[in-house]
C-alpha cells in the first residue's frame, strides 16, 4: 500500500453506541452521541436525528460549526414519547407496541408540546413527527411572526436566491398576510465596519453573526441592543467591526441583513458560475468557489472541508482576485533580440529560440527564479529542466503574521510543493546570493524567472541587462518583465487546473473558471513543451496524465491519481 493511500485510511475506531427513535413513522437507527461545533461528543439531537433519516428541519439559527443558541424557534417540531407506567415500565398497547404520548390537536396543556430540534437530545422510542399538522401549524406562526417586520424589498436585495426566509416562506408559510399595522422601522445601511453593510430591518436576530465572531474568532464585537419589537443588531460603540474574517458572517446571515461592501449590488447569484478552487494567499489552502459570469470573477466564498478550513476563510484571501481581470494583464508573446526593443512574437517561435539556446547552454550557466505560487506541476517541469542543465535554483520567501484560525505564516500556497518536486534542493532564498554573485561574475549567462519580480529581491535592473538571455514568464508587467529577451504570458490559478500542496500536505486540485486573455496559456503546457525538447521528457496533452505521471516519479505521491483527489484532496506524508 503507497504512503498516500495508508496515511487516509482509517484506523479501527470503537463501536458506535446506537438509538432508535422514530421519524415520521420510519423507524431510524441514529448514534446516541454525535460531535458538536468543537468536534466534542455530546447527545444527538432531534435535528440531526431527522438529517440521517434525510428528513429536512428548516431552521434559522443552527449551524453544525457554531454553538447552539436555539433562538429563532423555526426547527419547532411536534413529538412524542413513550408512556411510563408506575412501575417505570412502557405501557404497551394491544398490539404490544409502546403506547405514545404526544400533543393533539387542539392544543392540551397536558400532553408533551413541541420542542426546538436543535437543542432537544433524542430518547430511546422517541417519536419525532416533522411533517405533522401541529408542526407545520408551528412553522406557520413563526414565520408569520419574523415577516412581520420585514422589509419587501427582495428585489433589491443580495440575498435574493440564496435566502432561506424566501425559501422557507414559500415551502412552510401562508400565502397571505394579517398583519395590517405600520411596520417597525429601524437603521438601514449601516456601515458596520470596513467590509460590511448592515440592513437591520431584514435582520431575523438569529445571533449566528454575533455567535461566529465571538466564539470562533475570538472577536466580541457584535450584540443586541434594545428589546421585543426594535431588538437590533449592532457593533460595540465606537469599534467599528473589523477583523479579518468579517465576510464570513455575510455567508452565515440567512438572510440579506449582513452585506458586502465588495459584491454589494454587483451581480444577481443566480447568473454566477460556481467553480470549486483553491485560495492561493497563504499555505493554508482554503477550499473555496469562484463566482463567475462572462468570463469575470465577481467573489470567493469558502467552501466547506473541515481537514482544512472548516467552513470559513479570511477577508484578505476572499478579496485576493482583483488583480485577475486587470486591463494591463500580460496578453502577448514578446521577444527582444539583442538591444532591441521588444516586438510582438509567437509561441511556436519563442519556444523553438528558447529550447535552442537552452540545449546549447553550457552546464551550471543557466539559473532558474521559480514561485512557490506555481502548481506542482509547473515546478515538477521545472525541476527536471534544471536538474538536465545542471542550474542553480530558487523561490521568493514571503512571510506574514499567522492567526490562531487559518492565516498561515507562510504566504506561498505551494512551498511544500516546491520542495517535494525537488524544484527547491535547499531552503527558499538561500540560492538566491549565489545567483546574484554568478550574475555579477559572469559565470551565469541565461536566467528563467518564473510570476516573480526579481528586482524584488536584489537583483538590478541594470544587472539584468548583463544577461545574454532573459526568459521570463509572469502574468502582470513588472520591472522584470520589461527587461526579458522572451516573454511568456502566464495564467492566473482561476485561468488553468492543477495541484497545490498545502503547509499540512494535503494535495488539493483546483478547476478553471475564466478563459485567459489573449494569447496567455496556463504555464504547464508550454514547460511540458519545453522540458520535452530540452531533457527528453514525456509530452502530456492533459493535466491529468501529466499529474499521474508526476505521480509516480514523487514517492510521498505515489499510489495518487487525478481522480482519486476528489473535491477535497488526499493528506500525504511530507
Amino acid at each position: 500500500m503507497s504512503t498516500a493511500v495508508k496515511l487516509e485510511a482509517k484506523s479501527v475506531a470503537a463501536p458506535v453506541e446506537m438509538m432508535t427513535v422514530n421519524v415520521n413513522g420510519r423507524s431510524v437507527s441514529v448514534p446516541k452521541l454525535m460531535p458538536d461545533h468543537n468536534g466534542k461528543p455530546v447527545p444527538t439531537t432531534m435535528l440531526q436525528a431527522c438529517q440521517v433519516a434525510g428528513v429536512e428541519v428548516p431552521h434559522y439559527c443552527y449551524h453544525p460549526k457554531l454553538p447552539i443558541a436555539g433562538n429563532c424557534r423555526m426547527c419547532l417540531v411536534e413529538f412524542g414519547l413513550p408512556m411510563m407506567g408506575a412501575d417505570r415500565k412502557p405501557i404497551l398497547n394491544e398490539d404490544g407496541s409502546p403506547k405514545i404520548a404526544k400533543q393533539v390537536l387542539p392544543y392540551d396543556p397536558s400532553q408533551p408540546r413541541g420542542a426546538i430540534a436543535c437543542a432537544t437530545p433524542i430518547s430511546p422510542g422517541m417519536e419525532i413527527y416533522a411533517d405533522s399538522i401541529a408542526t407545520q401549524q408551528m412553522r406557520e406562526g413563526v414565520l408569520e411572526s419574523l415577516l412581520i417586520n420585514h422589509p419587501l424589498d427582495c428585489p433589491i436585495c443580495d440575498q435574493a436566491g440564496e435566502c432561506k426566509l424566501q425559501e422557507y416562506s414559500v415551502e412552510h408559510g401562508q400565502a397571505t398576510s394579517r398583519f395590517v399595522e405600520e411596520k417597525v422601522h429601524k437603521p438601514k445601511r449601516v456601515d458596520l465596519g470596513p467590509r460590511i453593510v448592515l440592513d437591520d430591518e431584514r435582520c431575523i436576530l438569529c445571533s449566528r453573526c454575533v455567535r461566529f465572531t465571538r466564539d470562533i474568532v475570538g472577536d466580541d464585537a457584535l450584540g443586541f441592543v434594545n428589546r421585543g419589537s426594535y431588538n437590533t443588531l449592532t457593533h460595540f460603540p465606537g469599534k467599528p467591526f473589523d477583523n479579518n474574517y468579517t465576510l464570513n458572517t455575510v455567508d452565515l446571515c440567512p438572510v440579506g441583513a449582513l452585506t458586502s461592501k465588495d459584491f454589494r449590488f454587483q451581480m444577481r447569484v443566480w447568473f454566477l458560475k460556481e467553480t470549486k478552487s483553491v485560495c492561493t494567499s497563504c499555505a493554508t489552502g482554503c477550499n473555496i468557489l469562484m463566482g463567475s459570469r462572462e468570463g469575470k470573477i465577481h467573489r470567493y466564498e469558502p467552501r466547506q472541508n473541515d481537514a482544512v478550513n472548516s467552513c470559513w476563510m479570511c477577508d484578505e484571501g476572499r478579496l485576493n482576485y482583483k488583480w485577475i481581470g486587470r486591463e494591463d494583464r500580460l496578453k502577448t508573446v514578446m521577444i527582444r533580440r539583442g538591444n532591441a526593443p521588444q516586438v510582438v512574437g509567437k509561441w511556436p517561435i519563442a519556444l523553438a529560440e528558447i529550447s535552442a539556446r537552452l540545449n546549447a547552454a553550457i552546464p551550471g550557466s543557466v539559473a532558474i527564479i521559480g514561485s512557490s505560487r506555481q502548481t506542482t506541476e509547473e515546478l515538477w517541469l521545472l525541476a527536471k529542466i534544471a536538474k538536465k542543465l545542471g542550474a542553480k535554483t530558487d523561490t521568493k520567501v514571503r512571510e506574514g503574521e499567522a492567526d490562531k484560525l487559518l492565516v498561515n505564516a507562510d504566504r506561498n500556497p505551494n512551498s511544500t510543493g516546491a520542495r517535494l518536486t525537488g524544484f527547491l534542493t535547499e531552503k527558499a532564498g538561500n540560492n538566491i546570493r549565489a545567483i546574484v554573485e554568478g550574475l555579477k561574475v559572469g559565470s551565469i549567462k541565461t536566467l528563467l524567472v518564473f510570476g516573480e519580480d526579481i528586482t524584488t529581491l536584489g537583483i538590478s535592473s541594470a544587472l539584468l541587462d548583463t544577461v545574454d538571455c532573459l526568459i521570463v514568464s509572469e502574468i502582470l508587467p513588472n520591472a522584470t518583465t520589461a527587461k526579458a529577451n522572451y516573454l511568456l504570458p502566464g495564467c492566473a490559478h482561476a485561468e488553468k487546473r492543477g495541484t497545490l500542496i498545502n503547509i499540512k500536505g494535503r494535495v488539493q486540485k483546483f478547476m478553471k473558471a475564466v478563459e485567459q486573455p489573449g494569447e496567455a496559456r496556463p504555464e504547464w503546457e508550454f514547460l511540458n513543451e519545453l522540458a520535452a525538447n530540452i531533457a527528453g521528457h514525456h509530452r502530456f496533452v492533459s493535466i491529468e496524465g501529466l499529474f499521474n505521471a508526476m505521480a509516480q516519479d514523487i514517492q510521498p505521491l505515489n499510489g495518487l491519481t487525478w481522480s482519486s483527489l476528489g473535491d477535497q484532496g488526499v493528506t500525504i506524508a511530507i
